[in-house]
């Protein structure tokens, strides 16, 4: 840890020693961002036929959360599959985990986040430069695992120009009021010649966080209540229940509220790189470092009871993550009353990346990337005691060629990935693994004059999974696109696309066979799965004038054996069984299925408005529904959201106001139970100091109050949202600088 700050200190300190050399000047309002992961050439996110986001630095420190997932969930269509302030990944159109890449400068992270909820994301967008958010085919160049959308965190560790300043700068430090944490960050760099030095360091320090009520919700608590009194009284009326008064659980999970214990997170970031750029060619290498300790809150109860019986006659076979709430471990700061189970990661990653530009008639750049990840992470049953240990290392490369002609232009290219993933403890229910694949991809986008383009592409993937127990498995995979769009000078854009979707069954959904203690549920896979087809129709309308935006994407995906995870029966010491190991039995099965959905939004930049300061709002409504072919229900889907946004501006002071709205989702899968909606109030303000000192040009004073109210939230794309509310009111007190 000392190193650590140190590091920390010394980077931020240079960030913020450095000389302001940009000048103030009116306020420029929003302009279309180019997007550089959609494959092709780099193209504004308004000529994209999918809805994409691009969030920069300022908008990443606003919206900061635990995990990259919680960080995102504020964007339209996006959801989370949150499991405490420590691990969620992003939930695209109802898709997430195995559905959704999460890459890091254009290449996968090679983590286990995949593979279980509880598992961290090797990228949180904390030390991010820029975060580009992708639905639905635009991400076809990188795969049937992004069928559902790429969300692509861009560290800004290499660089392929020179940069305007021969030294710059960015530095940011929070506190939060809801799990009395803290969160800091620095970036920095540095010119000399034609080489450019960057570093950067985070880190977060959150404690337990505070919660509206109950851990579990009142749905959850009625039925055990119920259950109670059918033990204690089988006469007794159900009706009589009381959600605070319940004496008769023999557990004591209803007794959690207020604070959510074991719900700590601490995380580190140490990253530097070295680029060369010159008149054509550039070529940079990079060195993140990423360390992690959360807990794991929400079912560590249940497995007390478990290991009480375990003790007596399972000692060998279960093993009690949970059962260690009265020790206190000094594996971090945090002083806590109760300890569960937490995991303790570190995640170190390489990357090489180079280009040259042609200047030629027909070829453009050509591009590669290499990355090599090494991961590991330890779930402690308590103080010193490791239950499970997961790795996950690898090496990616990714080749492309950009080129044209005539009107015609795109990227041909060749990606390749050699993983291994292994566990070892009481809950490795996935044996060792390796993964190999290798995959050819090609767009190609033309534009007319008119206004009129038409887009498509294609790849073609060969993956090869091979576990140590079931042995090889091959799949030979196919994705196509083709779309068309149309410009008119007054703002209008309306498109089409169409794309086909392959995509290859992962280590879980093929070789899982065992207790999976963070979603308590016993898992097992299936090796004879094929691979999952997705045929995927897109819509959208824009229209973009003065200031104004309004537009609409609404998609209908056709899912061809569909992979899920469904209550079901085993074999087990010789006959089927329903419950294993005092688990449920939860089968991966393959379905048709369909989604469909859409995202509605709108927003309006008006400078010099009332008040006399420069107003933004934006609104959003997104929606999906997803069943089965038989009209069965998908589970953890999310529900019909609004999220609104007004801010103002005056220069020396700004303000805003965001109120988000999700339905309840009654629409569960087998097992799941409905989820009550929420509205949620957030307020901000910020204060512009370089009003009163011209040299902190570039610095921001601010103070954010999120769920005003301590409203009640739940995600319903959680495994854990019965168990495991999100944070309650919280204010958030920061200083922002960038020179």
């Amino acid at each position: 840890m000392t190193s650590f700050k140190l590091a920390l200190l010394a980077t931020c300190s240079l960030a913020i020693s450095v000389p302001a050399l940009a000048q103030s000047g009116d306020r420029v309002l929003r302009e279309d961002t180019i997007i550089v992961t959609s494959p092709g050439p780099d193209r504004l996110s308004g000529e994209l036929i999918s809805k994409t986001d691009a969030l920069n630095r300022d908008d990443l420190i606003a919206d900061m959360k635990g995990t990259l997932g919680d960080t995102l969930v504020n964007r339209p269509g996006v959801s989370t599959t949150y499991f405490g302030a420590g691990a969620s990944r992003p939930v695209l159109r109802g898709l997430g985990a195995e559905r959704v890449l999460v890459l890091t400068n254009g290449m996968g992270v090679i983590d286990a986040s995949a593979a279980s909820p509880d598992h961290q994301a090797g990228a949180d967008g904390l030390d991010a430069e820029r975060v580009e958010i992708l639905r639905g085919p635009a991400a076809l160049a990188y795969g049937g695992q992004a069928i559902g959308g790429v969300v692509n965190v861009i560290d800004g560790l290499i660089v392929d120009q020179l940069p305007e300043e021969n030294v710059f700068g960015q530095a940011y430090g929070a506190y939060n009021s809801v799990n009395e944490g803290t969160e800091i960050g620095g970036k920095a760099g540095f010119v000399l010649g034609d080489f450019v030095f960057n570093f950067s360091a985070a880190q977060r320090d959150f404690d337990d966080y505070d919660i509206p009520g109950f851990a579990e919700s009142s749905i959850l608590r009625a039925m055990e209540g119920e259950e109670g009194h059918d033990h204690e009284d089988e006469d007794h009326d159900d009706e009589d229940h009381d959600d605070h008064d319940h004496d008769d659980h023999d557990h004591e999970d209803e007794e959690v509220r207020d604070t959510l214990s074991n719900s700590f997170l601490e995380s580190e970031t140490l990253s530097a790189g070295l680029s060369w750029v010159g008149e054509r060619a550039y070529l940079g290498v990079s060195v993140r470092q990423q360390t992690s300790e959360y807990g794991l809150p929400g079912h560590h109860h249940h497995h007390e009871e478990e290991g009480e019986h375990d003790d007596e006659d399972h000692a060998d076979e279960d093993h009690d993550d949970h059962d260690h709430e009265d020790e206190d471990h000094d594996d971090h700061d945090h002083d806590h009353e109760e300890e569960g189970a937490f995991i303790d990661l570190e995640h170190i990653r390489v990357d090489v990346q180079g280009g040259y530009r042609f200047n030629g008639d027909v070829l453009d750049e050509l591009k590669f990337n290499v990355m090599a990840s090494d991961y590991e992470h330890a779930e402690y049953e308590g103080p010193g005691e490791i239950g499970t240990q997961y790795f996950s290392d690898g090496v990616e490369g990714r080749v492309e060629l950009d080129h044209h002609l005539g009107d015609s232009s795109g990227t041909i290219g060749v990606q390749f990935t050699d993983k291994t993933f292994a566990a070892d403890g009481e809950e490795a229910f996935i044996t060792d693994t390796d993964t190999t694949s290798f995959g050819l991809f090609v767009f190609e986008t033309r534009e007319w004059g008119s206004g009129f383009g038409v887009e498509g592409g294609f790849r073609g993937e060969t993956v090869e999974l091979d576990n140590e127990r079931f042995g090889k498995r091959d799949f030979d995979l196919l994705s196509v696109s083709l779309g068309a769009h149309r410009h008119w000078e007054n703002g209008l854009f309306l498109g089409a696309q169409f794309s086909l979707t392959n995509r290859a069954p992962n280590e879980s959904e093929l070789f899982a066979d065992g207790a999976h203690l963070a979603t308590e549920q016993y898992e097992v896979g299936n090796p004879d799965f094929d691979s999952e087809r997705g045929i995927n129709y897109e819509v959208t309308a824009r229209y973009n004038r003065g200031g104004f935006n309004i537009g609409a994407n609404l998609f209908y995906t056709d899912f061809g054996n569909f992979i899920y995870l469904t209550p079901g029966e085993a074999v087990h010491d010789g006959g089927l069984t329903d419950e294993i190991d005092e688990l449920p039995v939860f089968l991966f099965t393959q379905e048709d299925a369909h989604f469909s959905g859409g995202e509605v939004y709108a927003s309006y930049d008006l400078s010099a408005g009332p008040l006399g300061a420069d107003w933004t709002v934006d609104a959003s409504v997104d929606f999906v529904t997803a069943e089965l072919d038989d009209g069965g229900n998908l589970p953890y889907i999310p529900p019909l959201t609004l999220k609104t946004d007004v801010s103002a501006d005056w220069g020396l002071f700004d303000a805003g106001i965001g109120v988000t709205v999700a339905d309840e989702q009654n629409d569960t899968g087998v097992g799941i139970l409905p989820t009550d909606g929420y509205t949620t109030l957030d307020l901000s303000a910020g204060l512009d100091l370089a009003e009163w000192a011209p040299s902190l040009d570039g610095a921001r004073l601010f103070v954010q109050a999120r769920n005003v109210t301590d409203e009640e939230v739940r995600y319903a794309t959680s495994v854990l949202k019965d168990t495991v509310p999100a944070p309650g009111r919280n204010i958030r007190v920061g200083l922002s600088a960038k020179f």
